[in-house]
């Protein structure tokens, strides 16, 4: 907390037994680890952030399949919803 504080950081905090806060970012967390990098040996820290960035912008946002969407890929959902548009 006096870390927090000293830079002028809010933690976020839920009440006592409320998971649900963090868990979108901890399902992230989860496909991350278990999709890339408990495989990987990284040299540096530049060659790791270089990797998440890739697998964040080329594989997670566009193509994986989210079970949110129905299991469907964020670009297929979005083609989904225009085709949607077009109907109506």
């Amino acid at each position: 907390r006096r870390l927090l504080k000293g830079h002028q950081f809010v933690g976020s905090m839920s009440r006592k037994g409320d998971c649900w806060d963090n868990s979108v970012v901890e399902s992230f967390f989860g496909s991350l680890k278990q999709e890339l990098v408990h495989w990987k040996q990284y040299q540096t820290r530049y060659e790791a952030q270089q990797d998440i960035l890739r697998y964040i912008t080329t594989f997670y946002n566009p193509e994986r399949l989210h079970s949110y969407l129905d299991y469907r890929s964020p670009n297929q959902y979005e083609a989904d919803m225009k085709k949607l548009k077009k109907v109506a």
